[in-house]
């Protein structure tokens, strides 16, 4: 039998949380945000919960040919654009829609040999600061494409910096607005912290939405807001079972480090998941975990094959728990308690983009557990 470690992609809840972005910008079209492997879930194991999309936005070419390859004949959108000529002739073979945010994207689209337009969003650098053309040189970028024949439809696009916190968006909806206001086209403005804070700011409305974590079930802006708050349900489930229980004595360590000591009697549990599998190894004492789905906490130091749990609040509960019980690293457990991903991401000091995306290969995936 294989470890017990398992993840579970829940197709239902991917269905949900588009559907919970829907209701919040209802008069746009949504972009299914599926970079990085779909955000660690898996493109094909997550396109059936999302292919009630408008279209799908990620970064890299092999991904974009295996959503077409899942039947796809929509809008894929690569948010990043192509980063060397020849990938142009794969944008044309697969239909793809492409962001353009430099000059050197530009020149490749000039020197392009196609018979079939490009349609494609010229980004605005509207104080991110990472990719776009700043507002004061927007509109000559925009001048430059429109005279290609490589060329059909410019759409345009800009992205938020601080759509999950208080400084919010005014200041680059200002920039963008100003720079763009009467060009022809598409706009497509909110990641998901902007779809779910600040959906009903002035001129925020735009044609498009890019859902990016919000579809996987976390919260944008945890810890002011959790995932429950704003009605989003777990998309992966982490589990794994309990392969072993100790007995410690008041004084007894626990791990790597001796970082635990036991105060009194203590019983923990073993559980079989390290940092090999993807679990952050900077979780420490207290971090959250459900055994037989009720609330616990780590104890020692995370390994790279496995963690120990306390299990006094199971015998507090008069839960019974030994080898082979329940983990919940995150997501929902067997009894229907959730332990949201953003709780272990805030103990472990990170985001929970970092732990859906790390998942380590060895762990097997499965879809709603039916393999």
């Amino acid at each position: 039998m294989p470890r017990p470690i398992h993840a579970t992609i829940h197709t239902a809840a991917l269905h949900h949380n588009l559907t919970r972005v829907r209701q919040a910008v209802p008069d746009a079209k949504v972009w299914a945000v599926v970079k990085a492997n779909a955000y660690g879930h898996g493109i094909e194991r997550a396109f059936e919960g999302l292919r009630g999309a408008d279209g799908f936005a990620l970064l890299d070419l092999a991904e974009a040919e295996r959503v077409r390859q899942l039947g796809w004949r929509g809008p894929i959108l690569l948010l990043e654009g192509v980063f060397e000529p020849r990938d142009l002739e794969l944008c044309s073979r697969l239909g793809l829609w492409h962001a353009v945010h430099c000059d050197e994207q530009i020149d490749m689209l000039a020197a392009h040999k196609t018979q079939v337009p490009h349609r494609v969003f010229l980004k605005m650098n509207s104080g991110m600061n990472r990719l776009g053309f700043t507002p004061q040189r927007y509109r000559s970028a925009w001048a430059r494409l429109n005279a290609l024949p490589q060329v059909d439809e410019i759409s345009f696009m800009t992205h938020f910096s601080d759509a999950d916190g208080p400084r919010g968006i005014a200041h680059q909806m200002a920039a963008f607005t100003t720079a763009a206001e009467d060009l022809p086209g598409e706009r497509t403005l909110s990641n998901s912290a902007a779809i779910l804070r600040h959906a009903s700011a002035a001129g925020v409305r735009a044609d498009w939405v890019r859902s990016g974590i919000v579809m996987y079930g976390s919260a944008p802006d945890y810890p002011e807001h959790t995932a429950s708050h704003w009605g989003l349900q777990p998309t992966m489930t982490l589990s794994t079972r309990l392969i072993a229980t100790q007995q410690l004595q008041a004084g007894d360590t626990v791990g790597y480090g001796s970082r635990f000591v036991a105060d009194a009697p203590l019983t923990i549990g073993v559980a079989a998941c390290g940092y090999a599998d993807g679990y952050p190894r900077h979780c420490d004492t207290g971090t959250p975990v459900l055994v037989n789905g009720v609330r616990t906490q780590l104890v020692g130091r995370v390994s790279m094959d496995m963690v120990t749990v306390d299990l006094t609040p199971l015998q507090q509960a008069g839960v019974a728990a030994g080898f082979g019980s329940e983990v919940t690293l995150w997501g929902q457990a067997s009894n229907g308690t959730v332990l949201g991903v953003d709780e272990v991401a805030g103990a472990a000091g990170t985001v929970s983009w970092e732990l859906l995306t790390a998942l380590a290969q060895r762990v097997p995936v499965s879809v709603d557990g039916n393999g």
